[in-house]
């Protein structure tokens, strides 16, 4: 992938450039209980515009029927089919290496049995059980007992396939333990690598657009660790939203694996023009907004639009190298002009 140095712009609304959007689900169409405000009616109006929607999410505790019912109490516009878990996604990799019939080990929980029987294997609670692979993925009530059979089966050398490696997730309550942590004791315990199949990985996107026949997607997201570095990885274009856990800052700072090709400040962004940045002397302009990198320092000229003040320095901060820059100066310069 070429060196992005600006985010892109588009004069089409994104809901009709994209035949399909892959969207996270927690920070983008809801946020804990609630959903995202304007989430149901943005994406209604993507519906309408010909675009369809993909939720595509690295739990892999819950089955697709109980995401998709989830999401319709919200008002979202979801069938269980338009659901995409890490689950599936583990599943399929080891479809891929196992016979049909095969028994697999889950540590985790009923969305993992789920995907398993979809493809034909056979999940098993126990090392005892003759399993010829171990497959691991979040489920609120795993306990030491479920991840010794684990650790027991991990050391005959069987394949270890995790759904996905996310160190927290977010909970009303605040951040909680991930799957990652839990991969961690086994990773301990066993000296083994698991392969992993959940965002930022490959197996990911390639579940997702498998499961849509995207021609055109667009994955949206709000977290660059794992939505935006996924879909970079995959080479296909993203929209990252600001509704979640990454804020400005963490945009303009963001390394070339981690940076998004359009920016919005919610799911709204789907319809709206991406205007585009030029250089301006020896900054970069969007709009009204200018931005310089000056010693070090991040220089704002936030005229117009808050959001095309973020597109400037995202393009003054890129064009540089991020490196070069002081994060909390960065954070100081754009909490002083982005009240």
């Amino acid at each position: 992938m070429s060196a992005r140095l600006a985010l892109q712009d588009s004069s089409v609304p994104l809901a009709q450039r994209y035949d399909v959007a892959l969207l996270d689900l927690d920070g983008v169409v809801y946020v804990g209980p609630h959903a995202v405000p304007g989430a149901e009616q943005h994406l209604r109006r993507a519906v309408e515009s010909g675009m369809r929607l993909a939720y595509v999410t690295n739990n892999a505790s819950r089955t697709p029927q109980v995401v998709a019912a989830q999401l319709r109490e919200l008002g979202m516009p979801a069938r269980d089919g338009d659901v995409v878990t890490s689950a599936q996604a583990a599943a399929r990799v080891l479809a891929g290496m196992l016979e049909p019939g095969s028994r697999v080990l889950v540590v985790g929980g009923s969305g993992l049995v789920a995907a398993l029987h979809e493809r034909g294997l056979v999940a098993v609670a126990s090392a005892d059980d003759d399993p010829a692979a171990v497959v691991q993925g979040f489920a609120p009530d795993i306990g030491w007992q479920l991840l010794a059979e684990g650790a027991y089966a991990l050391e005959r050398g069987l394949p270890w396939v995790a759904s996905n490696t996310d160190l927290t997730i977010p909970t009303p309550r605040g951040r909680a333990p991930g799957n990652g942590t839990l991969v961690q004791v086994l990773r301990l315990a066993s000296g083994r690598e698991p392969i992993v199949a959940g965002k930022p990985e490959p197996p990911m996107h390639a579940e997702a657009v498998a499961r849509t026949s995207a021609r055109s997607p667009l994955v949206v997201g709000d977290r660059l660790d794992t939505d935006i570095e996924g879909a970079n990885r995959a080479g296909v274009p993203s929209l990252l939203v600001l509704t979640g856990v990454t804020d400005a800052a963490d945009v303009v700072l963001a390394v070339e694996s981690l940076r998004p090709s359009y920016l919005a400040d919610d799911l709204g962004g789907l319809h709206g023009p991406h205007p585009a940045t030029r250089p301006d002397g020896g900054g970069q302009r969007c709009g009204a907004a200018r931005a310089d990198v000056v010693d070090g320092e991040l220089v704002l000229d936030p005229q117009g639009s808050r959001l095309d003040a973020v597109r400037a320095a995202c393009a003054a901060a890129w064009q540089h190298g991020v490196r070069r820059l002081d994060p909390r100066g960065v954070r100081r310069s754009l909490a002083a002009v982005l009240r």
